[in-house]
């Protein structure tokens, strides 16, 4: 475990200063994945018609995700009768969609800076290195002109390192939450479409 943290931290160091908000946008981005992975569980498989029925008809279990507890929201608010039941159900599936929308900005905005911030360490090791051109001790330094350059880039591998996973599971959790808003869409159609036909509230959940 030492060795480890000793090959990390030479790793780092070898890289220059960019090296370390780098590695803090890594942390952070991973902790930010980890966040929007728990807010994104859908809860029952079943389809959003078969899960408002079974919620009116208390057969189905105590809601675990996302979708089960809005429908479970969506009956609530159809119970307290209100005048205008599409609104009421926007103003309850409002912080449902703050939670499944969590941390979409600040995951986005890492990928985006990360391959920049990146290149800037590059930019700033390369132009040290052709300065030290004329220096002696850059030919002292095992590797030379070429030791210099490779160290330049590490930058750039780490940035890229941590964009192209941030930006392929970002991707993927913006299908989801796409997935869900579609589902809490349906999920106010059904409901108010079955509240204009009966005339009568739902059942008590």
């Amino acid at each position: 475990m030492d060795n480890l943290f000793s090959q990390i931290a030479d790793y780092m160091e070898q890289g220059g200063f960019v090296m370390y908000p780098l590695g803090i946008l890594t942390f952070i981005l991973w902790f930010s994945l980890g966040i929007r992975f728990a807010a994104l569980k859908r809860g029952s498989a079943r389809s959003v018609r078969v899960l408002v029925q079974r919620y009116k008809e208390k057969t189905q279990h105590a809601p675990t995700g996302v979708i089960d507890n809005a429908v479970v929201t969506a009956l609530e608010v159809v119970k307290q009768n209100p005048s205008d039941i599409r609104q009421s159900l926007d103003l309850a599936f409002y912080q449902t969609t703050r939670k499944i929308s969590k941390m979409t900005v600040l995951i986005n905005s890492i990928v985006v800076v990360a391959p920049l911030l990146g290149l800037l360490g590059t930019v700033t090791g390369m132009i040290e290195t052709f300065n030290s051109l004329g220096d002696v001790s850059m030919y002292s330094q095992s590797g030379g002109i070429a030791g210099g350059i490779s160290a330049a880039l590490f930058t750039t591998q780490l940035g890229l390192t941590v964009a192209i996973p941030g930006l392929v599971m970002g991707r993927h959790f913006d299908r989801i939450q796409r997935t869900f808003e579609r589902e809490l869409a349906q999920i106010k159609d059904i409901i108010c479409s079955e509240s204009a036909d009966n005339g009568r509230l739902p059942e008590e959940v």
